[in-house]
């Protein structure tokens, strides 16, 4: 079947107001490009207001790069789903693999962090789970094992009709801000490995959850990672903070649809 193409901007740390504007005027002038894709931006919290200012009247979707599974608290730093609903955020980056290196993020957390967003109603959040192995994992073969098991602890309670609002990112952690890159035949296996699973846990509904390449994707590669038959887009880091470079890579996923 032939899924929406879909590519999420993931600024991690960076950004700022000036940043903001240029994005949002980039994707704006190419409305042909938001009428085949799916395109969502994820800035630092502190942003989103900006964001949902500038592309308010626009088909840019915004998104959260974490949240806290608690509804609210004295959880000091942390954001829930209300407050970034209100900041106008609709998708939400869920187990990145610098939350789960350096921040935290077990199994678990991950897991009640899934279910909390997909329990929402005001938004009905989009979640983006995001899966990967490290170097060592992959060089010891256990790429397949590790995904599996990071799919199995944060989806064992998620139903079916939930899938319709869960995103797969699959981002191998050692092509994370190295400049490394899958290739897009060792990409297209494990997103085929994703599918499989996806497809014998929840059938149908497992068909048309969108999967996404995330790992040094750059203007240069995403057309040949996208025409894989499995990758339906991009979750995008470094390149998304270069207008003309996140602009090309929507272009190359407005391509696959050909």
């Amino acid at each position: 079947m032939q899924r929406q193409s879909l590519v999420i901007a993931n600024w991690k740390m960076n950004g700022s107001r000036h940043l903001v504007k240029q994005l949002a005027n980039t994707l704006r002038n190419a409305p042909e490009v938001l009428a085949d894709v799916t395109v969502a931006v994820c800035p630092p919290a502190v942003l989103l207001a900006a964001w949902q200012s500038e592309v308010f009247y626009d088909q840019v979707h915004l998104g959260a790069q974490d949240v806290n599974e608690n509804a609210a608290g004295a959880h000091t730093g942390e954001h829930s789903l209300a407050l970034v609903a209100e900041a106008g955020a609709e998708y939400v980056l869920i187990g990145h693999s610098e939350r789960r290196q350096f921040y935290g993020d077990t199994e678990q957390r991950i897991q009640a962090k899934v279910e909390s967003a997909l329990a929402a109603t005001e938004p009905k959040f989009k979640v983006v789970l995001c899966v990967g192995e490290s170097e060592q994992e992959r060089e010891a073969e256990q790429t397949m094992q590790v995904v599996q098991a990071q799919l199995e602890s944060a989806l064992q309670n998620v139903t079916s009709a939930k899938m319709a609002q869960v995103v797969i990112a699959y981002e191998p952690v050692w092509a994370i801000g190295t400049g490394k890159t899958a290739s897009p035949a060792q990409a297209q296996e494990v997103h085929a490995f994703i599918r499989q699973w996806l497809q014998q846990k929840y059938d149908a509904a497992g068909t048309s959850v969108p999967l996404l390449y995330g790992g040094s994707v750059k203007a240069e590669n995403a057309e040949t990672l996208f025409a894989e038959a499995d990758i339906d887009g991009g979750l995008i880091g470094g390149a998304s903070l270069e207008p003309e470079a996140f602009l090309a890579i929507c272009r190359a996923a407005q391509a696959r649809r050909s």
